[in-house]
């Protein structure tokens, strides 16, 4: 760990998880309602899972090809594994302690309660006992595991139950026996309880654990527990080899189902003898091992988050505020004529971007429509109305994502339907994600033709836009519309990127514009003028961006860094980054937005943008930065950015040491939590009268008189 403190740069790891303890912190906070405290830890729970699934994995496949290479921060994949085993581990316990200890009674004395076997009446006995004959019994398959045989394939992300069975006392060597039994994924976790009092439910693992024997007739008992394995699923598909890019992502969604385990995890103290048997049955290795002292899977407690009934344990409603401009009874292509607008999510309604598209799949005056989806919600109106449109005869093209990382398989299917619709799709650029979000709009008007975008930072979700914090632009800015032409048509066409007028792409352009925008205010703070950085990222990791940011510091460069999750700058370093600060936002919507100020010598100049400050986004993707000129969006993102820095209730305020502290008011100072400041200010700007044309004064004018004679 001592190369990790000396270097200039922070372990990505290491800041990953510090990011999903902020999250926990959540779940821990007694001011947070105690079903958004579950949601919270159930959220931690899926974060867990996936950062196994592809940073540990990874990691793991690193050690084995290149175990002496190190990282920015000077550690290599042993070293960071380790460190990642004895922080994971410790989160792990205190999320059990969390549900245990805290949210349980919590939830008790709120009239919801879980229920423990030894604690069912017998009415609730006799109920669990005849659903389990009728709907689980039927529904589950033990499966014997014999000695020096191969084991059945454990699924990934399943909870299984592992059974010791107890030896037959005759014989010289009677042998250990054992067996497992898969929970199967379409059973619900939770098992509603009959009551008469609150809501009472039993997990289904102890409803099974109850009547394990139904499963072995005939035999003893010794022992049983839950587990669950973890497999490395940091695969990809070889594109330069790849023929059929949809057939060899099925292929890596297979491969994926037999991958290497990199966690095993224990419910309970098992004997050295199950211990062994799970670690043979898992091909897991010791380190990989977590044992937990209460329920696996936390992330299957997030129904309950949604329990019926329970308005008063959960977040006051903060519906999206509709402004005035995007009347029900306006064409969208009416009010983006009339002037730029920013869509501040989930502040502002996601509905005017599906209205977009639902209209241009209508209006006769659209001939074509360019999008590309990379996640997409389950019943997506946007792609409906892309194979609506298709079927009208309009001329679309959809860049279909296919390697957006656990969507692969829903992506195919939209692919396939969209295809079937009479869409064109592609599937994105060999070699590179396609992750910029953009949506081309061609309509023809008694002008000529005329393009219609909305550049987002968020993906094209219907579900997401009301959970994640996110901006989306919508304009017909000609030089705009060029270069949305040129980036679609370059990604389309497997021709070569254009220089563009306004936009900046990567992977070509991008990274290079970001350090050119940072090394203009080194320029304008020698000139005496005023220079400073907001920038709003989920992600600063690029040793590059870094690097100039650092050097902008100590050419006295005020910098403020709104980083969600990890991040790998060291701030307020004397001789390093002393004008650096870095604050991470947890609150109720997931901070999902890239936006970026510049001073620029007093006349900032704003931008949003699809990508972070990671080295895959500038390098290894297809993303976009869209400055916002139109004044009034312009003054919303610098007040949002601002609001964000004021924040002293869910804010974390990252130190030099790598710690983040959370931000309290001194003194007598107003509480400010930005994401209620920004509801306000929308409920105020739904308020707003529309704006209606300037008056003009008509005179009356006198008949003309008809010619009189001569």
């Amino acid at each position: 760990m001592a190369r990790g403190k000396k270097s200039r740069y922070l372990n990505r790891e290491l800041s990953w998880l510090a990011f999903n303890e902020r999250v926990l912190a959540q779940a821990l906070d007694e001011s947070v309602p105690v079903l958004e405290r579950v949601r919270f830890l159930a959220i931690t729970s899926s974060n867990l899972d996936e950062f196994f699934m592809v940073r540990v994995g990874g990691l793991r496949m690193l050690q084995a090809r290149a175990p002496t290479k190190r990282d920015a921060s000077g550690l290599n994949p042993e070293e960071q594994l380790a460190l990642i085993h004895a922080r994971a581990g410790a989160m792990a316990i205190l999320q059990n302690r969390c549900w245990s200890d805290l949210l349980e009674p919590r939830l008790a004395a709120a009239g919801i309660r879980r229920l423990l076997p030894a604690q069912l009446s017998v009415e609730q006995c006799s109920y669990v006992a005849h659903l389990f004959e009728q709907e689980i019994y039927p529904v589950l398959s033990p499966i014997g595991v014999r000695r020096g045989r191969p084991g059945p394939l454990l699924t990934n992300q399943v909870l299984h139950f592992a059974v010791r069975l107890k030896t037959p006392a005759a014989g010289p060597r009677p042998r250990q026996r054992f067996a497992m039994l898969p929970i199967a994924r379409n059973l619900s976790r939770l098992v509603t309880l009959p009551s008469e009092s609150g809501y009472c439910f039993i997990l289904l693992e102890d409803v099974v654990g109850m009547h394990i024997d139904r499963f072995f007739p005939g035999e003893s008992i010794a022992e049983c527990l839950t587990f669950r394995i973890t497999r490395n699923a940091d695969l990809a598909v070889r594109e330069d080899f790849a023929e059929d890019l949809l057939a060899d992502m099925a292929a890596v969604l297979l491969a994926r189902k037999r991958s290497r385990c990199v966690r095993l995890e224990i419910a309970g103290k098992p004997t050295k003898a199950l211990l062994r048997f799970m670690q043979r049955a898992a091909k897991a290795a010791s380190d990989t091992l977590y044992v937990v002292p209460g329920p696996l899977d936390l992330a299957g407690l997030m129904p309950l988050a949604q329990t019926p009934g329970a308005d008063p344990l959960r977040y006051e409603p903060w519906p999206p505020q509709r402004q005035p401009e995007f009347g029900h009874n306006r064409s969208m292509f009416d009010v983006i004529s009339e002037q730029d607008r920013l869509v501040s999510l989930p502040y502002d309604p996601f509905d005017p971007v599906v209205r977009l598209l639902e209209e241009a799949a209508e209006d006769p005056g659209v001939v074509a429509i360019k999008q590309v989806l990379y996640r997409t919600s389950q019943d997506s109106r946007i792609v409906a109305a892309l194979a609506r449109a298709a079927t009208n005869g309009k001329h679309v093209t959809a860049i279909v994502e296919l390697k957006a990382r656990f969507d692969e398989a829903r992506n195919i299917e939209r692919a396939r339907a969209l295809e079937d619709a009479g869409v064109q799709v592609l599937y994105g650029v060999k070699g590179l994600k396609t992750h910029a979000k953009i949506c081309l709009i061609v309509r023809r008007e008694p002008g000529g033709l005329r393009r219609y975008m909305h550049f987002g930072t968020g993906n094209y979700n219907e579900t997401t836009a009301r959970l994640y914090s996110d901006v989306g632009y919508m304009t017909c800015d000609e030089d705009l519309g060029r270069d949305a032409s040129a980036f679609l048509n370059s990604v389309t066409g497997y021709s070569q990127p254009q220089r563009y007028t306004k936009l900046a792409a990567a992977p070509l352009g991008l990274r290079d514009r970001f350090l050119e925008l940072i090394r203009a205010e080194i320029n304008w703070k020698k000139q005496g003028r005023a220079a400073s950085i907001m920038a709003k990222v989920n992600a600063l990791v690029d040793p590059g961006i870094i690097d100039a940011l650092y050097e902008a510091s100590a050419a006295g460069v005020e910098m403020q860094l709104n980083v969600r999750g990890i991040c790998c700058l060291r701030p307020g370093v004397r001789g390093l980054s002393p004008s650096i600060s870095v604050v991470s936002i947890v609150d109720r919507f997931l901070e999902h937005a890239r936006m970026f100020v510049f001073q620029n010598g007093g006349k900032p100049r704003v931008f949003i943008s699809s990508a972070d400050w990671m080295p895959r986004n500038l390098d290894r993707r297809i993303e976009l930065l869209v400055p916002i000129e139109e004044p009034r969006a312009r003054t919303r993102v610098i007040e949002t950015m601002r609001t964000y820095f004021k924040d002293n209730t869910n804010a974390w305020r990252l130190g030099r040491d790598g710690e983040y502290r959370r931000v309290h008011p001194h003194g007598r100072q107003r509480r400010v939590r930005a994401q209620q400041v920004l509801y306000e200010q929308a409920r105020a700007l739904s308020r707003r009268p529309k704006k209606r044309p300037p008056t003009m004064f008509e005179p009356h004018r006198a008949p003309a008189r008809p010619a009189g004679p001569g």
